[in-house]
């Protein structure tokens, strides 16, 4: 029998580290080639580690909520045939001391007395700790009741590496306000007249019986985060247009069931639409732009991030690379493989790193406009309404009518602080004006 050694993969240039968040198989547990052993999550996207060969699954060397870096032996797989892979596993040598001078008895007493005063932190049958939470307490001089004590959010009520490191906060917080009470109270009565009053903080938000309390996770914390975090850094502005797409409407119509035998793909609205944005951005390569600081970083490619919808009800930004450079065959081949990916948890995690530029289509959910927040770094973001059946004017040489067409909104949203009204109406009037020129003979 043969070992073979499972690594954490390499997961992008910019990737070093994931946190495991669950294993799919137990030790004991039979798997094949390409199975899925345990889940993985990084600041990014949330992906699967598969094995590489059949075996039998005979150790973990992680816990969930372990952190792992790139390359490190996450778990050993026993395979048919000769030879073994083994483990570097380092291992301490034993101190022999021969003869004890007096120096060294005093150190040796020391150490043993420390070791009898701060007793490790240990799991029970009750309560499981990971290494990576031990390690932090060790560090941090958690006493064992102070982590049994403390809630946990993970699986099983498992205390995760945020539990501990949010405790810390609060705990160091505390210290800090419990030390410096006397000086504050002190100044204050010097400083403040005798009719002013300390301000409050804000009242926690108490839930009642009936309230039903949902742990936000780990994707919704980051994207919350995100948010948060694009709000305060850009100033936000939107620019709204209106497009006629009865032109691309009957066009999809005419071609799609084709399209479908011949591809195997199909053709929606999207990569339409995509198309006329990366044709758009070469026109106004001042959209195409990120900002660092008091920098603008001007990008050579068109790289578009396309939200999805992820099962969870979450969103997701899977990147479109070199987009201005692929036709409309390419485009929505590309489309509909993140889209896919992106609906099963297959996506990686250079799939959404480097975009430059976003659009979301909030007519999906059957809003016909929205005002979207900007993706940072990027400084636009582009939300596509519904698509509707309207009256309107249709303007002719021999006179104006009223007649039905479909149109749809569109919500540009931009960072002001570097994109002006001008340049921030300009870009997405041209995406109106390329969907409405759209060529109702065009061949694909």
């Amino acid at each position: 029998m043969a070992k073979f050694e499972l690594k954490l993969p390499k997961m992008g240039e910019s990737v070093a580290e994931a946190t495991i968040t669950s294993w799919l198989k137990e030790v004991g547990d039979t798997i094949e080639a390409d199975e899925a052993v345990l889940e993985i999550a990084t600041d990014k996207v949330d992906s699967e580690v598969p094995s590489e060969v059949d075996g039998v699954l005979v150790e973990k060397l992680f816990e969930a909520d372990d952190v792992v870096q790139v390359g490190q032996t996450i778990a050993i797989i026993e395979t048919e045939g000769e030879g073994s892979v083994s483990v570097d596993t380092p291992k301490q040598e034993p101190i022999v001391m021969e003869t004890a001078t007096p120096a060294v008895a005093e150190v040796a007493k020391t150490v043993a007395v420390a070791q009898e005063t701060v007793a490790p932190v240990i799991s029970s049958d009750d309560r499981f700790y990971s290494p990576l939470v031990k390690n932090i307490a060790k560090k941090e001089n958690i006493s064992q009741s102070e982590l049994d004590a403390l809630s946990g959010t993970g699986k099983d009520g498992r205390v995760t590496k945020n539990d501990i490191l949010a405790y810390l906060d609060n705990r160091d917080k505390r210290s800090d306000v419990s030390s410096s009470a006397v000086e504050k109270s002190q100044a204050s009565q010097k400083m403040m007249p005798e009719t002013a009053k300390p301000k409050q903080e804000a009242a926690p938000v108490i839930a009642s019986g009936g309230d039903e309390i949902i742990e936000m996770t780990r994707m919704g914390k980051l994207i919350a985060h995100h948010m948060v975090e694009s709000v305060q850094t850009s100033a936000h502005v939107q620019s709204f247009i209106e497009a006629d797409v009865t032109k691309i409407w009957n066009w999809r119509k005419k071609v799609k069931d084709d399209f479908a035998k011949r591809e195997g793909e199909s053709l929606t609205f999207t990569p339409i639409f995509m198309e006329a944005v990366a044709k758009a951005l070469r026109d106004y390569p001042m959209m195409n732009i990120s900002v660092q600081g008091d920098t603008i970083i001007k990008k050579k490619n068109i790289n578009l991030g396309m939200a999805a919808a992820l099962p969870d009800g979450n969103l997701i930004v899977p990147v479109i690379k070199n987009a201005d450079q692929l036709n409309l065959v390419g485009m929505t081949k590309q489309v509909n493989d993140l889209a896919n990916r992106a609906r099963t948890n297959q996506l990686k995690p250079d799939d959404i790193q480097g975009g430059t530029y976003t659009v979301t289509n909030v007519g999906t959910f059957g809003s016909i406009m929205g005002t979207p927040i900007i993706n940072q770094p990027q400084v636009g973001i582009l939300a596509l309404g519904a698509i509707r059946k309207v009256p309107a004017v249709i303007e002719t040489p021999e006179g104006d009518f009223i007649g039905i067409r479909y149109k749809m909104f569109m919500s540009h949203s931009y960072d002001h602080r570097v994109v002006n009204g001008a340049l921030g109406g300009q870009f997405v009037k041209a995406v109106k004006d390329y969907l409405e020129a759209w060529d109702s003979n065009r061949e694909i």
